[in-house]
């Protein structure tokens, strides 16, 4: 049984979300939907977060999940982290899953390990809002095995790098184009800086 030292001692340990609630989550969420309407170029989510979030997580995740989530969107955490699990009941309200299936949002910390594309929910094509959004955490943006996106969003195309994911999660992701209006939405994250890929962005490894 939980006691009051308990309570105390949990909430001592909890991690600060937003400092404006209201005006940090109306600007992370418009870098965001920015981010998804021109796939491959970098975004910084500049608002004011607590040093001890941004010293466990890249700030871009950890300030989209307090954003985008909520008490209807289970969430999955690819490592265990009590902290960061403790920082999304609290701040969001959002439930934790350990099958990713049956997640809304994941948080993917080892870009190395990230599962196949179809271990997420793809939606359905009556409901494709239904499908999971990854945050995927990566060393860098650039550097990594260079990727040609093209799609809705894109003049012509765009080139990105990002480091650690790899290759057979592209070749998967692409198998996935024919069950479209299904997919997937990803977020490329490092440090404050966020690249989305959606769905309807084609991904071609050079």
């Amino acid at each position: 049984m939980m006691t009051a030292n308990d309570t105390r001692s949990s909430l001592d340990s909890l991690v600060s979300g937003f400092a404006d609630p209201v005006h940090d989550a109306q600007a992370c969420f418009r870098v965001l939907l920015e981010a998804l309407a021109r796939p491959g170029t970098a975004y910084s989510i500049d608002v004011e977060l607590d040093d001890d979030a941004q010293r466990r997580w890249p700030a871009a995740a950890f300030a989209a999940m307090l954003t985008l989530v909520d008490f209807s969107t289970p969430v999955w955490l690819q490592q265990h982290d009590e902290s960061l699990a403790q920082a999304i009941r609290f701040h969001t309200g959002a439930p934790l899953t350990d099958e990713p299936e049956a997640a809304s949002f994941a948080y993917i910390a080892d870009a190395a390990s990230l599962p196949a594309p179809d271990t997420f929910s793809l939606g359905t094509p009556e409901e494709p809002q239904g499908s999971a959004t990854l945050l995927i955490r990566v060393d860098a943006l650039e550097g990594g095995r260079p990727l040609t996106l093209s799609g809705p969003g894109i003049r012509s195309s765009v080139r990105v790098g990002p480091v650690g994911i790899a290759d057979m999660f592209w070749h998967a992701r692409a198998a996935l184009s024919a069950q479209a209006p299904c997919g997937l939405d990803c977020y490329l994250v490092c440090g404050r800086s966020v690249v989305g890929i959606p769905r309807t962005t084609r991904v071609e490894l050079n």
